[in-house]
């Protein structure tokens, strides 16, 4: 199966608490007079005795820990290619990279300091998500909301769902479904319950998305893995059919699905739910908004969400004048990189997410959109202002106003702590890497790749794009680790 491979991902089985139990012999002592039995009261132990004479403190407050990377400090000395070669030979060479490709920047001055097959287009996996962000950030608002709305429809009896494009409605009874900050179904059934009567039917108009609901490559047996649902303008969850759980299987139609939970919601027959579409001008009966989209695009990158991966590039089509599809998507994604300079020779893409093997893109474009992302901002040492993004992107240096892809190093993983790499960077052969490197995971069956940044021993910011093919994940994936631990012990100066 050339799909996603789903081995060591999702939740983990629940753990075992510990018991330990301790045995205590108790003593019983017997007073007992010669003479005549008498009744001997002993004071009761104050809290002292019990003690030992210890007082007991109280307990502290609660902490909550926070994600945090160190800032890099100023003046930190510059890596060299020969340095850098030296120390990666010994890891690039793992027959269990396969096929590889690989690049690494010094992202103070924007230089490639070493590199491997930069230029080969590979299947790069969920490392496409990394485009995705970087897009969404060129031409979307930070702060924009998708909308969900449920509208009259054409005979007095009935209601449109109309999908928005959000996949992450909840109809949990509590609200909290598996996307934090999703809008709540139960809003939309307040407002319909408040303004419509005598309704018995509900229609889905999913016709803001066209084409295919999944596109070539993409292996349908995953829906029932859980990695994704048909590619819908309206779902509960992601169209989880248990909806806390990550890779819960997944709805065959999600959009369908929300309509028959809305009706048993509002005590109608899900039986009469069926695809149709809103009239012209239909009155508005009710509305919900998802999270803004800087939530959305940390979760999605955090948690390597395809379905959001797939709905925030119809946003990006839609804000560009592109067709809503899996065709204009990659196009509108493209186009957006393409007019902010980067060089996008080699890149083919079918999907946002990367879950297509006919996906390709090159380890060179990969870094050099990273390195934009970290390159010193106005104030910093090293700034370098004045100029245009097109010129940063050429160039690596930063513009008067910031590189406005830098929010993308926000929503990366961090290696032994969160979301896709949480339980990567662990084993004691890493060295250390935990914590240090922040980077987008891919993994399919015939392809794993890490992208992101590390801090190297000498306090310098690298950025990186490591690219296997054609080794199974369970090879592949340490043998890149490797790679990535790799430099953030090296001071290559």
């Amino acid at each position: 199966m050339l799909g996603r491979d789903n081995s060591n991902v999702g939740e983990s089985a629940p753990r075992r608490r510990r018991h330990i139990w301790i045995g205590v012999s108790a003593g019983l002592v017997v007073v007992v007079a010669a003479a005549a039995a008498v009744l001997v009261t002993v004071k009761p132990w104050t809290e002292e005795f019990r003690h030992g004479g210890l007082t007991i403190a109280a307990p502290p407050e609660p902490l909550q820990p926070s994600v945090r990377m160190p800032a890099a400090p100023p003046n930190a000395p510059e890596p060299s290619g020969p340095g850098l070669a030296a120390a990666l030979g010994p890891v690039v060479t793992n027959p269990n990279l396969g096929g590889f490709s690989g690049s690494v920047t010094d992202a103070e001055t924007g230089s490639v300091v070493w590199s491997a097959d930069p230029d080969k287009p590979v299947i790069p996996a969920s490392t496409t998500k990394v485009l995705t962000v970087a897009a969404a950030l060129l031409v979307l608002p930070p702060d924009r909301r998708v909308t969900t709305r449920v509208v009259a429809g054409a005979n007095p009896n009935e209601l449109v769902l109309v999908g928005g494009g959000d996949p992450t409605l909840t109809a949990q009874p509590d609200g909290k479904g598996y996307y934090p900050g999703g809008a709540r179904l139960s809003d939309l059934e307040a407002q319909i319950r408040a303004a419509s009567h005598g309704i018995d039917t509900i229609l889905v108009d999913t016709s803001l998305f066209s084409g295919p609901p999944w596109p070539a490559g993409w292996d349908p047996n995953d829906i029932g893995g859980g990695s994704w649902a048909p590619i819908e303008p309206v779902m509960i969850d992601g169209g989880r059919l248990d909806p806390l759980v990550e890779y819960s299987p997944r709805s065959a139609n999600p959009a369908l699905d929300a309509g028959r939970r809305l009706a048993l919601d509002l005590g109608l027959d899900p039986a009469k739910v069926r695809a149709g579409r809103a009239p012209a001008g239909a009155a508005e009966i009710a509305r919900v908004q998802s999270a803004p989209l800087r939530d959305r695009l940390r979760d999605m990158m955090v948690h390597s969400d395809d379905v959001l991966a797939e709905t925030i590039g119809r946003e990006i089509a839609a804000a560009t004048g592109g067709e809503q599809s899996f065709a204009g998507a990659a196009a509108a994604t493209k186009t957006a990189l393409e007019a902010a300079g980067f060089d996008t020779t080699g890149l083919t893409l079918l999907d946002n997410s990367g879950l297509s093997t006919d996906d390709r893109i090159p380890a060179r474009l990969l870094d050099r959109i990273l390195a934009v992302a970290a390159a010193p901002q106005p104030g910093a040492a090293g700034d370098h202002t004045g100029g245009t993004l097109t010129s940063m992107v050429n160039s690596g240096t930063s513009t008067d106003i910031g590189s406005p892809l830098a929010p993308l190093l926000d929503y990366l993983p961090i290696a032994g702590g969160s979301g896709s790499l949480a339980e990567r960077f662990v084993d004691p052969h890493d060295r250390g890497a935990a914590g240090w490197v922040r980077a987008k995971t891919g993994t399919l069956s015939v392809s794993s790749a890490l992208a992101g940044y590390v801090l190297d021993s000498d306090g310098r910011v690298l950025t990186f794009a490591l690219m296997s093919n054609d080794r199974p994940p369970e090879a592949s994936r340490p043998a890149l680790d490797a790679i990535a631990a790799t430099l953030r012990n090296c001071g290559c100066r």
